[in-house]
């Protein structure tokens, strides 16, 4: 073993009683009688994580990922297998995991830096930048049992990537927080990351994991289902929920022509969390045929004086939501205004190469070269491709034929 985390043959399998009474009447059978259902989470998992590797863990809810991290942090024992880290781990697994309800935030910063091994000393060294990070204000100094949901994440971030892991744990902690937080906490995971920390990243958001991570495992019932790039488990993962779900294909949609939430005057909104704003967008029209030309406008607020990294993205589907195509100006090196103001951008295709069908497009905002989302408009636009019989098929490919003989 010679990674920063190697886990050889691990299984991890729990103990199901129907009733609490029948573990008592298991414990005491004269003849060992088994009053209980095994369940095993985790079925033979060997990976090896080297120094610096980004590596994203998807996984449907029940699939073992967080037993897997709990595993590794130690919060859990494996039931068989062997588990080797070589570094300092920080994690965030549950929130409110590893605080004490009744301790104040500046009280449970101190608590989990002296876990980690820390001085008081050296806690009092970092807790300035763990306090400006958490950014909740007064209550750095009340009991965190009356913190909400978005304030535990905050603290539990704040402390985690502020004492210099050797190993970073997140556990689907992004979900909980603003847009503005997202990316704050995006951007200091990047440093980390530059810096040569190790970190495991758990999202249901996979674009946030193909964008953020170098490789990616995909946990299916308990086994390793793949491994490898992260672009391609990500990509294989998705393929897999999107035809697993087959049965949901048949629900109606409605066509638009466009899409439109607009101001006639630029006004900032009062929720500061609300960085960027998609306010309308429209095709040039809603019947093509196949190699017309596609026009989609874009129009778009930005609230800050200025979000670094602000893209655009346009993506292509089918009314079964199966995904055709979906570029983006920040892959495609296209500089679009990211400074406070009401702003236009134009997607074009210039010949259309799809055939006969109804199809969506989706537009979103985002930062930090994707993984963040400010403003996402579902089947924001609608159209329909209609032609006299030519080809048959979802997409027309320029080819050709020889006769050989």
């Amino acid at each position: 073993m010679d990674g920063i985390i190697d886990i050889k043959n691990i299984v991890k399998s729990y103990k199901l009683y129907d009733k609490p009474m029948d573990r008592f009447k298991e414990a005491i059978h004269p003849f060992k009688k088994n009053y209980h259902k095994e369940f095993v989470a985790l079925n033979g998992i060997t990976l090896s994580v080297e120094k610096g590797d980004a590596i994203g863990i998807l996984g449907k809810n029940g699939s073992g990922k967080s037993t897997l991290l709990k595993l590794i942090t130690g919060v859990l024992t494996p039931t068989s297998g062997e588990i080797e880290i070589n570094g300092k781990i920080s994690a965030i697994l549950e929130l409110g995991a590893g605080f004490n309800p009744e301790y104040t935030g500046r009280e449970n910063i101190y608590l989990n830096g002296l876990m980690m091994g820390y001085t008081r000393e050296k806690m009092d060294e970092k807790i300035g930048a763990i306090i400006d990070f958490a950014d909740i204000g007064v209550f750095i100094d009340q009991a965190v049992k009356v913190y909400s949901s978005g304030m535990f994440a905050r603290l539990a971030f704040a402390v985690s990537i502020n004492v210099e892991p050797d190993i970073l744990i997140v556990d689907e902690a992004l979900a909980v927080g603003d847009a503005r937080f997202q990316t704050k906490c995006i951007d200091k995971m990047k440093e980390l990351k530059s810096k040569g920390t190790t970190i495991l990243f758990v999202s249901h958001a996979s674009e946030q994991v193909k964008r953020f991570c170098n490789k990616a495992v995909w946990i299916k019932n308990g086994r390793i289902e793949a491994e490898g790039d992260s672009s391609e488990v990500v990509d294989l993962y998705e393929d897999y929920m999107r035809y697993s779900n087959l049965e949901n294909s048949d629900d109606v949609i409605e066509l638009k022509e466009s899409a439109e939430v607009s101001h006639d005057d630029f006004v900032i909104p009062s929720n500061p969390d609300i960085l960027s704003l998609i306010t309308k967008v429209n095709i040039n029209k809603n019947k093509f045929k196949t190699f017309d030309e596609v026009e989609v406008e874009v129009e778009y607020e930005v609230y800050e004086k200025t979000i670094p990294g602000l893209l655009v993205g346009v993506a292509l589907y089918t009314p079964d939501r199966e995904y055709i195509f979906g570029p983006n100006t920040h892959l495609e090196k296209v500089k679009i205004p990211d400074i406070r103001g009401r702003h236009k951008v134009k997607y074009v295709i210039p010949s259309l190469p799809l055939l006969g069908g109804t199809y969506q497009l989706d537009v979103g905002l985002f930062n930090n070269e994707g993984i963040v989302c400010l403003d996402y408009k579902q089947d924001v636009v609608s159209f329909n491709i209609t032609n006299k019989y030519f080809s048959e098929g979802l997409v027309y490919i320029n080819h050709k034929w020889e006769i050989l003989n």
